[in-house]
């Protein structure tokens, strides 16, 4: 690990000038995905700003009837909630699914969403990278591929983002609360907060330079049947295959959203009309322009089915 500077943020708006004013800073908190990256030199910040004294910690209703997620909830705190597990589901079992209870126990809200890929390619400094070095090439294309992404990439990267708490966020319309380094706020909807690789697989959010997470906001509840179900390798302590976050109403319509197949949580609206004439007619609409491997394309039915399993337990 390369040595750094550190301070501690007394406000969120003195955290993000203080990012804009050093380039090379980062924000830490739980330091769950960070430190683990700095060790490994794949991130080498020169400055961190610890923004766990903010008081940004807190689960609060909104008028609107929804509910306010501090940027610094832990994991272990937010899937306990009483309000989440009766009125969220969903956002519950998916955090339950994503980590060991010692990492939720340090992993906020913020630090979630904002995890980097697990590509063994972008972990391994031998191996060239474009989101670890711009223009260097992709090693994943045309390498070991099970693991990556069947939608949604590009020809400069194939990997999948690997939160399972966004998965279930996509499928809530949860809104992504800001502060930018210049003092104003901001809102930005979760269907718009993550990019598509492109020719830019570096850049994986719409967060501007130093802008900082301050909340996440839940809108009302919509009721229905919620469930997430998230397939592996193994039982735990593994990142999705595919998973499915799905919210189902006695009509049968309702949302649903996919993990472990693109670079973003993967929802389509469009496929969700077709949810009361089954998975085939919805993943036929979520994979409509699907480019998987030969490696990896057995996840187009491993999700087909998965998604089935979902709406029948929905039904039953």
């Amino acid at each position: 690990m390369r040595s750094f500077t550190y301070e501690r943020a007394r406000t969120p708006a003195e955290a993000a000038a203080s990012a804009m004013r050093k380039p090379d800073a980062k924000f830490i908190a739980g330091g769950t995905n960070l430190l683990d990256l700095m060790k490994l030199e794949i991130e080498t910040p020169a400055h961190l700003i610890d923004v766990n004294g903010l008081a940004l910690d807190k689960i609060e209703p909104t008028q609107e009837g929804g509910l306010r997620i501090g940027a610094l909830v832990r994991n272990t705190d937010l899937a306990a909630d009483t309000r989440v597990r009766r009125d969220y589901g969903v956002l519950s079992r998916a955090l339950l699914a994503g980590a060991s209870g010692q990492l939720r126990n340090m992993a906020t809200t913020a630090g979630n969403l904002l995890q980097r890929t697990r590509c063994p390619y972008f972990y391994d400094t031998n191996q060239s990278c474009n989101k670890r070095k711009p223009g260097s090439g992709c090693a994943a294309i045309g390498g070991f591929s099970r693991q990556h992404a069947v939608v949604g990439a590009s020809e400069a990267c194939i990997a999948t983002h690997p939160s399972d708490m966004a998965v279930a966020m996509r499928a809530l319309d949860a809104t992504v609360e800001t502060v930018r380094p210049d003092g104003p706020t901001r809102t930005i909807p979760i269907a718009e907060f993550y990019r598509l690789p492109g020719d830019t697989p570096h850049i994986e959010t719409t967060l501007m330079p130093g802008e900082l997470i301050t909340a996440v906001t839940l809108p009302k509840p919509v009721g229905g049947k919620q469930i997430y179900r998230k397939v592996r390798d193994r039982a735990s302590y593994a990142f999705a295959l595919v998973s499915v976050a799905a919210i189902v109403q006695r009509d049968g319509t309702g949302r649903v959203a996919l993990g472990g197949v693109a670079h973003k949580p993967w929802r389509v609206e469009a496929a969700e009309a077709q949810m009361p004439n089954g998975a085939k007619a919805v993943a036929e609409r979520l994979f409509a322009d699907a480019r998987p491997t030969r490696q990896n394309a057995f996840k187009l039915a491993l999700a087909e089915r998965t998604l089935g399993a979902v709406l029948a337990e929905a039904k039953g």
